[in-house]
């Protein structure tokens, strides 16, 4: 398939809820997607959406050779229901030197197996859902989060009442609790690296950047 742009190009093998939702969303954002699924009338309903699909046994090396699977930059393996076709996949697309696969699993277990046989990345869905959940529960102010390792995070929180009305400088975020504010977004207009006499006002979304227990501590502030 030809290069968008210079971006990377992906490939998602499995198009069930999880599979066709990540491949739509990346084809949205612009990026060269080739859908993999063995089910032909799954693979007939995306085929106007994406940019290339086909219908093939995503376990047969040389199906997978055919569809030039190799120059993708990544492949998510995104079968959920049957785990050793799922496992053979991986082993396949590794095997053909495929630098970046990303595996949905379904259990710590498969995700154990998954990476012995060399998955780059696996993801359990249901099980990070449930994390952001109970991260949003137990912090409203708390919008979305990018893990950087195991104790820091890049995170988006909802400016806290306390602190509209103040500046950058009077808040002191990075003495009092240990963050930086790396952007302010106000409505459609994105501030970065604000400036010390930056005044917070209501609506206003912060991006910061910190170990997880600060950043929760600004996120419970009301």
């Amino acid at each position: 398939m030809p290069r968008l742009n210079g971006k990377p190009e992906f490939a998602v093998i499995g198009l069930g809820r999880f599979g066709s939702s990540l491949a739509l969303t990346l084809a949205e954002r612009g990026f060269s997607v080739l859908g993999i699924d063995r089910d032909r009338a799954i693979v007939q309903s995306l085929a106007d959406r994406l940019t290339q699909t086909v219908a093939l046994d995503s376990t047969d090396e040389h199906a997978l050779r055919a569809v030039d699977i190799p120059s993708f930059d990544t492949v998510v393996i995104a079968i959920g229901s049957n785990f050793e076709a799922n496992l053979l996949t991986t082993v396949a697309v590794k095997s053909l030197g495929v630098p970046h696969v990303i595996c949905k699993a379904t259990t710590d277990r498969q995700r154990t197996i998954l990476l012995r046989v060399g998955a780059d990345r696996v993801i359990l869905p249901e099980h990070e859902a449930g994390c952001r959940l109970a991260q949003e529960l137990a912090a409203p102010g708390m919008v979305d989060q990018i893990a950087l390792g195991v104790e820091h995070s890049i995170t988006e929180l909802r400016v806290p009442s306390s602190f509209v009305g103040h500046t950058l400088r009077e808040c002191d975020l990075r003495r009092r609790y240990g963050v930086t504010v790396l952007a302010v977004k106000r409505g459609e207009h994105l501030t970065v690296f604000p400036a010390p006499d930056f005044t917070f006002a209501h609506g206003d979304l912060l991006a910061v950047i910190g170990e997880n227990q600060s950043v929760a501590r600004i996120a419970e502030l009301k």
